[in-house]
């Protein structure tokens, strides 16, 4: 285990009132923040703190008898879900339970943990647990972010990064996040992009032990990484592609999360451009990357402000602001463009 480092910010949950708040001060930074006690009043957490028992018994009043597919490990891997040899598979096997048969499962396992280790991942409440998400409410969310929730043993969940905003609630257990910023891209050893434990690409070096002469500079991420340890009614802001390796350090953990873009300004992701810009970019000489970079930084990114703004705000024509019917504007555009029109 990597030695601690600097914590993130911390924020008192009473000045977070709504959600306009939320963005204003934790969001529009795009930096992680804990916010300690946010949902300490929820029932879930009050029977998580009572006992595992109790836990188990709210949860069962929701179950609305789906199946989940769930990461179950041998006793071997103690927890640490990753790729198998030479990245050809995993080191786990996926099963598919019911949800109450998967938590008498975990609950089992956590019991004995000499045996399995077993995970339930990014279940949707609203189909797993209908009524879950009325009884514990958080107002500083969008009300078109719904609650997931993670359940399992002790476990080690491989460093990532997320495509949308990430409010991550500790339930049960306890949990230590370790992030590194976007820019730590280069130096974690980002495994495919098209074939993962779960969706998302993961650093290959992050959880290495250190000095392995594969990933030499992983080093320079390390040194910058922050690490918190969260408990019961506790939460952490994770902004998009924030990498965090996120360790459920009890025997028995549940986390609840939000995922929800905080500042988009219609359906279109950012990734999806990325990839598109891959296959339309990314294997073009050098020389004219780096003129298609500068064209990015300036119509894109704006270091300097707007590109138009030597120009009265009249003459901006689509380059004006999106929320004024811009939006659709460029996106037919584009979608004129890609159909060869």
């Amino acid at each position: 285990m990597m030695e601690r480092g600097p914590e993130p910010r911390s924020v008192d949950a009473a000045t977070i009132t709504d959600l306009a708040a939320f963005v204003r001060d934790i969001a529009q930074p795009c930096l992680p923040v804990v916010v300690r006690g946010l949902c300490r009043n929820w029932p879930v957490v009050t029977a998580a703190i009572r006992s595992s028992a109790a836990l188990v018994a709210y949860l069962a009043r929701f179950d609305a008898g789906r199946t989940a597919e769930a990461f179950v490990g041998d006793p071997a891997i103690a927890g640490h879900y990753a790729y198998g040899k030479d990245l050809a598979g995993f080191n786990f096997v996926r099963e598919s339970l019911r949800f109450g048969d998967a938590l008498t499962r975990i609950v089992a396992a956590a019991d004995a943990p000499e045996t399995e280790s077993v995970y339930l991942g990014s279940l949707p409440t609203d189909a797993y647990l209908p009524g879950f998400a009325a009884e514990n409410i958080l107002p500083i969310v969008p009300a078109t972010a719904r609650p997931r929730i993670w359940i399992g043993t002790a476990s080690s969940v491989a460093c990532h990064y997320d495509t949308f905003d990430n409010l991550a609630c500790v339930v049960a257990g306890t949990r230590r996040f370790t992030l590194y910023p976007p820019d730590a891209i280069g130096q974690l050893y980002v495994g495919p992009i098209d074939h993962t434990m779960a969706g998302q690409p993961i650093s290959l070096a992050a959880n290495a032990p250190p000095g392995d002469p594969r990933y030499p500079n992983v080093a320079t991420a390390r040194a910058r990484a922050m690490v918190v340890d969260l408990a019961p009614g506790d939460a952490l802001y994770m902004p998009k592609l924030w990498w965090h390796s996120v360790e459920a350090t009890a025997p028995f953990n549940v986390l609840v999360n939000y995922w929800w873009d905080a500042f988009a300004a219609g359906p279109d992701a950012p990734y999806t451009a990325m990839l598109l810009s891959m296959i339309a970019i990314a294997e073009r000489p050098p020389a004219e990357r780096a003129a298609w970079r500068a064209f990015f930084d300036h119509y894109v990114f704006r270091p300097e402000g707007h590109p138009l703004a030597h120009l009265p705000e009249a003459q901006h024509g689509i380059l004006g602001p999106l929320g004024q019917g811009n939006y659709g504007r460029i996106r037919a555009w584009v979608m004129k463009m890609l159909r060869g029109g």
